[in-house]
């Protein structure tokens, strides 16, 4: 793959210009230097199961914080606004705000299936969210959120190979409290927020939190009667808008100092539009300009051409109840989650109209050479796990856990295909129902070797199982493929050893080494083969990933922690990655049927470094970088392209000329640099206090796929956030008008290669304003 030095050196200078500023913002506002400015707030994380100080766990994490992250969220964003938060965390959905996919230093599954697994573990309030369906819950009265990089296994119930991102609710409190935020913006957009908390008696209390977030269809579809043809209602019918809300319920019960236990019952409801996939609209979907990623030179982000129906909705409910037992020496936690979803969605697949005369290019795509829609329902799903885990308390020189963990999910999801002429409706479906359930015990403890030397150390042994049958049903021909059924066995042991050295007060040394795993996959593609196939291989398996992972670095604070900062290094080895690709070897020949299947080896190098500062009592900074790079090592591994739509770079095997080896490339959605800052302004108003708040990120140059085309190349985006207001009564009342994405990027961030490229943009700039008042 080629990377542009270009946009990394524009990169690397943006963001040392714009800490440049940040550091000489106090000379000029004659306050305060470094040394007497107020310390930054204590950082502890829950990483290992327990409140520890961030510099004493021996792993490389990050804490969000999340005023941050409702100053990220004013403009609607959803979950993926923690894409380039934080080093080596990307954050992409094929289908919107319904299934984000997280990304970490380069691992991750881009699958758009809705029963495929995902190696990076996502979870909410100590239950894992193991579809990505459930990733998309909105951030909102939020109490913390931490970044774990790496394998995590043996530390928590939930396996992640490659991290974990932990997002805990704010608990209910004894006083009675809350807030409410009220934001309007550009598009009819709409962010209604409040929490409300206190007590019901003596020994509980409760908080209900609520949000809404809703933004008007803004984008024109210019798809008319005697233009293209019908299907269903969705001529004419005009795009991107949402209605977003979630509600959540928490009832502390806590009658002694020894046990207490949380009850959380929550809800989503989401009604828009699926992710909005452009086709010709796009200079490298056109059927006559190749060998380019632009837009084309009249490209009208408000307008597009598509004659299929994009309609989304997803129902989400859960629960769940967590007690702790103080019981003398050791402690005793338990978790019992349950998780739910119903969910359709329809996406135009070819992100155009099929058009009867060649429009304008700025009111409609060209001609594109096929004409189909997909969808996604999954009628059924649920998920069931339970946690139990003993710690020990004021052991001295010596701590451990151990934990028991179950998991069950049963889902039932269908593949749809649709004829978006109108002509035929429904085409093909295929049904999936996969019972997949997961048992494990963990184990670890640490030591302290000497008054400055911590060694920790643990093991995990995981036993996987998945049942999984897939039926194909032809709309035209009914029956097309008897049911076809994978069990997937699997067991393996993980193990974990890192040490934290006190070099000095301010600065701690740690190392690591780890293994993760993913458990076996199964894939039904069987949509777009020929209906007369009726050979297994439709549907498709892949066995277990593995990951050995190393990491060391240096976390420290100095200036009385008025400045801290974080640096690691770390490299992987991953033994059979699971992907979706042509088959390898002699079955690459096969048209059109790809699937399941391992990738040899994948090597993964890279460095992350963070950065806090409390400049002066006005001004706070923060900034983070991460470089990473990866490699797909398997000379075998061949996979299917946008054929001769796109320029690929990869060369072509000698079986298929549509067929291209991927050996050497980045794995997808892996770009090799990260970049993040943020800062914090606030000078006196009279009786108040007037803020300026900036944030950026910026990520470099991606491959969508796993190989290696011009038009399957994002470019770098750069995005930035502005928010200018005043507060008064110490905080407790708030107004602010806001941007996002101020400097209006228009970028591809999301792609398929359905025979043609098609892409979905990044979020368009949006000013509002909003009012907060805490009480």
């Amino acid at each position: 793959m080629t990377h542009h030095r270009g946009s990394t050196h524009r990169a690397l200078r943006l963001c040392g210009l714009a800490v440049a500023v940040s550091l000489a913002l106090p000379v000029l506002a004659q306050e305060r230097s470094l040394s007497e400015a107020s310390a930054l707030d204590v950082l502890s994380v829950t990483t290992h199961g327990r409140v520890e100080p961030i510099d004493e766990v021996p792993v490389s994490v990050s804490v969000l914080d999340p005023q941050t992250l409702q100053v990220i969220g004013a403009g609607g964003e959803d979950v993926r606004q923690l894409s380039g938060r934080t080093p080596g965390l990307i954050v992409e959905s094929p289908h919107g705000r319904a299934y984000p996919q997280f990304h970490l230093r380069g691992l991750g599954n881009s699958d758009a299936d809705t029963y495929a697994s995902q190696p990076v573990a996502l979870v909410r309030d100590g239950v894992v969210q193991s579809n990505a369906m459930l990733n998309g819950f909105p951030l909102f009265d939020l109490g913390r959120v931490d970044v774990a990089r790496g394998p995590q296994g043996a530390f928590q119930g939930h396996n992640a190979l490659a991290g974990v991102i932990n997002i805990e609710s704010a608990r209910p409190e004894d006083a009675f409290g809350g807030y409410a935020r009220i934001g309007v913006g550009e598009r009819d957009l709409t962010h209604l927020e409040g929490a409300v908390t206190g007590p019901l008696s003596a020994h509980v209390s409760a908080r209900l939190s609520l949000l809404r977030q809703t933004r008007d269809d803004w984008v024109e579809n210019v798809c008319r009667p005697g233009a293209c043809f019908p299907f269903v209602d969705a001529v004419g019918k005009d795009q991107e808008g949402y209605e977003d809300t979630a509600a959540r319920l928490q009832i502390l019960f806590k009658p002694s100092d020894t046990f207490d236990m949380l009850a959380n019952v929550h809800a989503r409801r989401l009604e828009g539009n699926s992710r909005l996939f452009r086709g010709s609209h796009l200079r490298f979907g056109s059927l006559f300009e190749h060998g380019t990623n632009d837009l084309a030179d009249d490209f009208r982000r408000d307008v597009v051409s598509m004659n299929a129906s994009t309609d989304q909705f997803l129902d989400q409910l859960g629960g769940h109840v967590r007690m702790r037992w103080e019981l003398g020496t050791v402690e005793l936690h338990s978790i019992t989650g349950y998780e739910s979803v119903d969910y359709a969605s329809r996406s135009d697949a070819d992100g155009t109209s099929e058009v009867i005369f060649l429009p304008p290019r700025g009111n409609g795509p060209d001609f594109i050479g096929y004409s189909y829609a997909t969808g996604d329902e999954v009628p059924n799903h649920r998920q069931w796990s339970q946690e139990f885990r003993v710690q020990s308390r004021e052991w001295g020189r010596f701590d451990w856990q151990a934990g028991l963990f179950w998991f069950n999910e049963r889902l039932t999801a269908d593949n749809l295909l649709y004829d978006d002429r109108g002509s035929f409706g429904e085409i093909g479906r295929v049904r999936v129902q996969q019972d997949r359930s997961e048992w494990a015990v963990f184990a670890s403890g640490d030591v302290d070797v000497t008054e400055r030397f911590k060694l920790r150390g643990g093991l995990r042994y995981t036993d996987a199982r998945k049942d999984f049958v897939a039926r194909r049903y032809n709309g035209l021909f009914g029956d097309a493929i008897a049911p076809i059924r994978v069990d997937a066995d699997d067991t393996q042991l993980d193990w974990d050893l890192g040490g934290v050295f006190e070099a000095s007060d301010q600065v701690h040394l740690h190392a690591r080494v780890a293994t993760g795993y993913r458990a076996p996959g199964a894939q039904a593609r069987m949509m777009f083969s020929s209906r007369f196939l009726t050979s297994a291989d439709h549907v498709s398996s892949a066995k277990g990933e593995t990951l050995l992972s190393y990491e060391a670095g240096v976390k420290a604070g100095f200036l009385d922690d008025r400045l801290r900062m974080g640096f690691s290094l770390y490299r992987y080895t991953g033994e059979d990655l699971q992907v979706t690709a042509a088959r390898n070897g002699s079955q690459v020949w096969r048209p059109y049927v790809l699937g399941l299947t391992n990738i040899d080896r994948v090597v993964g190098r890279g460095a992350e470094f963070e950065l806090q500062a409390r400049v002066t009592d006005g001004l706070s900074v923060g900034f983070g970088a991460s470089y990473n790079d990866t490699e797909i090592q398997d000379k075998d591994l061949g996979t299917f392209t946008c054929e001769s739509r796109c320029t690929v770079r990869d060369p072509e095997t000698s079986l298929n000329s549509n067929v291209v080896l991927v050996d050497g490339n980045p794995l997808p959605y892996a770009p090799r640099h990260v970049y993040n800052l943020s800062a914090r302004y606030e000078v006196p108003l009279g009786q108040a206090r007037f803020f300026v708040h900036t944030d950026w990120a910026y990520r470099s140059e991606v491959n969508f796929f796993l190989y290696d085309a011009i038009e399957g190349t994002g470019k770098s985006l750069l995005e930035g956030g502005l928010r200018l207001g005043v507060n008064w009564k110490g905080g407790r009342y708030e107004a602010a008008l806001f941007g996002r994405n101020i400097t209006d990027e228009q970028v591809v961030v999301n792609a398929m290669d359905h025979y043609e490229v098609t892409g979905a943009l990044n979020e368009p700039r949006t000013w509002g304003a909003e009012l907060l008042m805490r009480f």
